[in-house]
């Protein structure tokens, strides 16, 4: 970034199943309603959103009025949870479908627009609902389907990040904008898998044109690979010559105990690594707990309808440098 850009607040929230996992106590509210008050599962998340937003907005001291740019996308078709949610706040809105990279793709869009001066407030903002998810992309949850083993349980989660030059502790001090990756993965239950190339592609873009190292990080974060899209990143890195595991972390493993909550695979959902972000990293950079950290967030973009047509999953995935000032 050749202008300083600044993260002024932020918050998380997360469902009953989230707050019981390891990082319960991170959030900034769990919600155990998963309605979240309204009447179906799609409105449920636009909520998720609002409550969300709310929460950034009274730590940063603004209202919605004072933000300039709203950058927010979520997994439902037409990213109406996102749409919605905006209709309610009046910001001025860019809807984005990155999906679950869309954090890190809102987050760099945001600070750009920050930094060019087109934006004096701006906000990053995603979420995703298990049920909503479920309902869209696989089965009713009445179905009782079984799950197998490479699956993700996606989280019922939001991640809200207000950016200003104003200066403040966390800084954006770059990005990089990923490629779209596929090797043929065909199985939406093996989500890892598809997108694990994607996110060593733009982690090693990043390592050479920054002219740095693994180790000059204390964290590298995915976005929801999971177990084994972990494992696969970490061995294409190291047939690269890049070894990551030391600074490896992925949200997605990190959300749920794999072991008491039968997540198989671990978490997914734009809002697995948005709440993470925002409910451990970044309160561990404001802390001094970590100085510099790579957020690659992880995407796979299918659709039900490419799904049914047996094509195989386009994946990306979004990076964004974040460190102490």
């Amino acid at each position: 970034m050749s202008a300083p850009v600044y993260i002024n607040a932020y918050a998380s929230v997360a469902g009953e199943k989230e707050g019981q996992g390891p990082l319960g106590s991170c959030f900034d509210r769990v919600v155990t309603d998963s309605h979240f008050g309204r009447d179906t599962w799609e409105q449920a998340e636009t909520q998720l959103q609002l409550d969300t937003l709310s929460l950034a907005l009274g730590k940063a001291g603004l209202s919605a009025e004072d933000i300039d740019l709203a950058c927010a996308g979520d997994l439902e078709n037409q990213c109406i949870a996102s749409a919605y949610s905006m209709r309610e706040t009046g910001c001025p809105f860019l809807g984005l479908y990155g999906a679950c990279s869309t954090m890190a793709e809102g987050l760099i869009t945001a600070a750009l627009m920050t930094e060019a001066g087109i934006a004096e407030h701006s906000l990053a903002l995603t979420s995703s609902h298990f049920s909503a998810a479920e309902r869209q992309f696989r089965f009713p949850l009445s179905y009782g389907g079984q799950r197998t083993p490479t699956a993700q349980w996606t989280c019922t989660a939001a991640g809200a990040v207000i950016l200003s030059r104003s200066s403040c502790g966390i800084r954006v001090k770059g990005g990089c904008i990923g490629t779209v990756a596929d090797l043929g993965i065909t199985d939406i239950n093996n989500m890892g898998s598809a997108m694990a190339p994607a996110a060593a592609d733009t982690i090693l873009r990043y390592l050479s044109a920054t002219g740095t190292a693994p180790e000059d990080y204390d964290f590298i974060v995915t976005g929801d690979l999971g177990i084994v899209g972990s494992s696969l990143l970490n061995d294409i890195l190291l047939k690269q010559g890049t070894d990551i595991s030391s600074v490896h972390r992925d949200c997605g493993m990190m959300i749920f105990d794999g072991s008491s909550q039968d997540t198989h695979c671990g978490g997914s959902g734009c809002g697995c690594g948005a709440s993470v972000l925002c409910g451990y990293f970044l309160p561990a950079l404001e802390r001094g707990d970590a100085g510099n950290i790579l957020f690659a967030a992880t995407g796979a973009l299918m659709s039900p309808l490419s799904v049914q047509q047996g094509s195989s999953i386009p994946a990306i995935s979004h990076l964004i440098h974040l460190g102490k000032d």
